[in-house]
């Protein structure tokens, strides 16, 4: 006997197709181009998953273009995401944290430029920690021409016509926005299938976690510094004093943000001026999901999502989670705006 009343399995490329659905004349490359994302996130997460067991752990002994370790698993999830968005021939370009300048696929005339952190926290890779991969989506300004550069691709987060994230950790989640709210599908792996799990996510209005990485306290501004005292002092109006919590992977961190509320930040300091985190792959897909749930997203002073870009691995600082944290942390960097950041 069927049972009616039991919830409906509804797997990624089945929701893809209805949303696509809903939009008559709509060409199904979009929809291809997140099926194509799916298809690299499965493989990706096959080898996260035994990456204990199989020679993927470690550095490769390169440096990427910041100076910074490469790890093995870092340069398989860049070929995986690569080579799968390069086989529909719909996008024309990818940018991405393990590559220097643009990246040109197979079809120079395609209409979609994929901005990518293949591997975001592989400091984590080693200690089995969670870590994840970022996507953002824009449309070409001009389709159909093979003259390809690098200016093309820079454009305001506003404009992206779709982000998202994998998130590996005790289940793979693939979490994705086309600007009409956040879906986040888990894993099956008994039959390989991304299953909708959550559908129209909201962040709360309020969360009781900040995530910040402390151990630079003393390279921040005072507005930062007063923040997060005011996070510490106990106040049972207010449910203070917060929880703090810093996993080290943004994908990790935001995802907790997402679902419980609270703020994710990562500030400019005296070490990092202009901040760490890069604005076209990790900042502008992240901002875009937690606005399209509800929350807020600045780098301080204004929108990330409306930050004009100058550069293609252009860096910003972060605060970015439910409304109530974002706006309190803003008035007190506003407050203490006129004073520089400690040496």
């Amino acid at each position: 006997m069927v049972d009616r009343n039991k919830k409906r399995v509804i797997t990624l490329e089945e929701y893809i197709i209805q949303a696509q659905n809903k939009f008559p004349g709509a060409t199904g490359d979009l929809s291809q181009l997140l099926r194509d994302i799916g298809l690299a996130a499965k493989i990706i997460s096959r080898e996260v998953n035994k990456a204990g067991i199989t020679n993927i752990l470690g550095e490769d002994g390169s440096k990427n273009i910041h100076g910074e370790s490469v790890k093995k698993l870092d340069l398989f999830a860049d070929e995986q995401m690569i080579s799968a968005l390069n086989r529909a021939e719909i996008t024309c370009m990818v940018i991405s944290e393990e590559n220097d300048g643009i990246v040109e696929l197979d079809n120079a005339g395609g209409k979609y430029i994929v901005y990518l952190d293949p591997l975001d926290g592989s400091s984590n890779i080693d200690v089995n920690v969670s870590i994840g991969s970022i996507f953002s989506i824009y449309m070409r300004e001009k389709p159909g021409s093979n003259q390809l550069s690098a200016d093309e691709a820079l454009q305001p987060g506003l404009k992206q016509v779709a982000a998202g994230y994998v998130l590996y950790g005790s289940s793979t989640l693939l979490t994705y926005t086309t600007g009409m709210g956040v879906s986040v599908f888990t894993l099956d792996p008994s039959i390989g299938e991304f299953i909708l799990s959550e559908d129209d996510v909201k962040i709360p209005d309020k969360g009781t976690i900040y995530s910040v990485n402390e151990g630079s306290y003393h390279s921040w501004d005072k507005g930062l510094k007063q923040y997060i005292k005011y996070c510490q002092v106990e106040d049972k109006e207010t449910s203070r004093p917060y929880k703090a919590r810093y996993i080290g992977s943004m994908v990790a961190d935001v995802h907790r943000t997402l679902k419980t509320g609270g703020i994710f930040i990562y500030p400019n300091s005296s070490q990092y001026p202009n901040g760490k985190l890069r604005l076209m792959y990790e900042c502008n897909p992240l901002s875009l999901i937690i606005e399209q749930a509800g929350g807020l997203a600045i780098d301080g002073k204004g929108r990330i999502l409306e930050i004009e870009p100058e550069a293609i691995h252009q860096r910003t600082p972060i605060f970015i989670g439910s409304q109530e944290n974002v706006l309190k942390v803003k008035e007190f960097l506003d407050k203490y705006s006129s004073e520089t950041i400690s040496a």
